[in-house]
C-alpha cells in the first residue's frame, strides 16, 4: 500500500480501478480544496523550474495552469474575469515580453 495524501485530478481513481487496483478517496471541503490547490500549484512549480527540456516544461506548465483554473474557481471568479484582470495589468503596466531586467534605480536628488 503507497500512501499519498494529495490532490489529485478526477480521472485518477478511475485509472487506478481499470489498472486493477484500488484506492481510497475522501471528497474535500472548500477550505481544505483551496490548502491542497495551493500545495499542488507549489508542487507543479517546483516541477516545471525542474524540467530538463521544452516538452517537459509544456507538461508542468500545463498542469500549473490547470491549477490556476481551480484555484480560480475557489476565489469566486471565471477564467474570462481572470483573464480580463491579467489584459487589464498588462495593458497598465505591460508584459513580459521584452525581456526587460531591472539593476537599479537612482533617485532624483
Amino acid at each position: 500500500m503507497i500512501i499519498y495524501n494529495k490532490l489529485v485530478r478526477d480521472r485518477i481513481p478511475e485509472i487506478i480501478q481499470e489498472s486493477g487496483d484500488e484506492c481510497v478517496v475522501e471528497v474535500l471541503t472548500e477550505h481544505e480544496y483551496l490548502k491542497e490547490l495551493q500545495k499542488k500549484g507549489n508542487e507543479e512549480l517546483k516541477e516545471y523550474l525542474a524540467a530538463s527540456n521544452s516538452k517537459e516544461a509544456i507538461e508542468e506548465l500545463a498542469d500549473l495552469l490547470e491549477v490556476i483554473h481551480g484555484l480560480t474557481q475557489c476565489h469566486g471568479f471565471s477564467i474570462e474575469e481572470l483573464e480580463k484582470v491579467r489584459q487589464y495589468k498588462k495593458d497598465k503596466r505591460g508584459s513580459f515580453d521584452n525581456r526587460l531586467f531591472l539593476v537599479e534605480v537612482r533617485k532624483k536628488v
